[in-house]
């Protein structure tokens, strides 16, 4: 039974990979269509929208929404690697220091998935909740198209534009520069503890019904979403650093936190207080987001 479960979901792991693969061609492919006359930042935005199409196509065959799940971290370490490449100017060690602390994000943000990830026939809660609250009022494929897929592609391209001025910018490097790179790395290591924190909690038989109350979780109550937001931050600072006359692009982690403050912690929110006799006194004690501020 065991084995059968792992060469499930091994199987469904390559087959979601084969979707990113298709994705990824298409991907090129479209930027080759749009020609070297575009930006690339106008020319990789078309990329980005035909992967999700493809993506999305995927999820439909396997009628699982989740497969998108991982493109949040997959798409942006590929889509800065290729501005590198096509950024005239550009210091080396800023480019380096963004892209392998993307890279890293990217990675261990992927591979946290994976390992949660049940298997072909697993699909994100709130992606079921959403398909049973819509059944019947608007098409599946549209919902799922717009809300779960395009919507977050397009939040995290905005988010990802700082990453131009910061790969093609030619500023000397500063101590911006060295800030950003520690709220960045501060903020990856932040959700790693916080993922396994949570991981070491779910595994304890003892703490079934509970809510996860170690560690990090003491001091906020989604230190996961904390450490992401912060990563968007750092990138912003790295973008200031390199061209200050991209200061607007602080649209893009503005748009995280309203993602997540506005989304995604109501929503987890909701179902815990639903599923967990001690959340509201934990939701009473413990700050949402920021330790210390309530």
């Amino acid at each position: 039974m065991v084995l059968e479960i792992i060469m499930n979901k091994v199987t469904g792991l390559m087959v979601v990979g084969g979707i990113y693969l298709l994705a990824a061609l298409a991907g090129w492919a479209t930027v080759a269509v749009v020609g070297s006359g575009a930006h690339p930042i106008e020319a990789f935005f078309y990329a980005d929208v035909v992967g999700t199409v493809v993506v999305f196509a995927g999820s439909m065959v396997l009628s699982n929404s989740s497969v998108y799940d991982p493109y949040w971290s997959v798409a942006p370490p590929l889509i800065a690697g290729a501005w590198t490449l096509s950024a005239v100017d550009g210091v080396a060690v800023r480019q380096v220091l963004v892209l392998v602390l993307l890279l890293a994000w990217g990675v261990r943000l992927t591979a946290n998935w994976a390992v949660g990830w049940g298997g072909p026939r697993h699909e994100d809660w709130r992606y079921v909740q959403i398909r049973e609250q819509t059944h019947g009022r608007l098409p599946w494929w549209l919902v799922t198209f717009t809300g779960i897929h395009m919507m977050p592609t397009l939040a995290v391209y905005l988010a990802l534009l700082s990453a131009w001025p910061a790969l093609a910018g030619s500023r000397p490097i500063g101590w911006l520069d060295g800030l950003a790179a520690v709220v960045m790395l501060g903020a990856i290591a932040l959700e790693t503890i916080a993922d396994l924190q949570l991981r070491r909690f779910a595994r304890d038989p003892g703490n079934a019904g509970r809510t996860v109350d170690i560690g990090l979780w003491r001091r906020s109550r989604h230190p996961n979403y904390l450490g992401e937001i912060g990563v968007w931050w750092g990138l912003w600072l790295f973008g200031l650093a390199a061209d200050p006359s991209w200061w607007w692009t602080i649209v893009g982690p503005i748009a995280m936190v309203v993602l997540f403050v506005g989304v995604s912690i109501p929503l987890m929110e909701k179902r815990s207080l639903a599923r967990r006799p001690d959340y509201p006194v934990y939701q009473r004690d413990v700050p949402m987001l920021i330790p210390f501020v309530k």
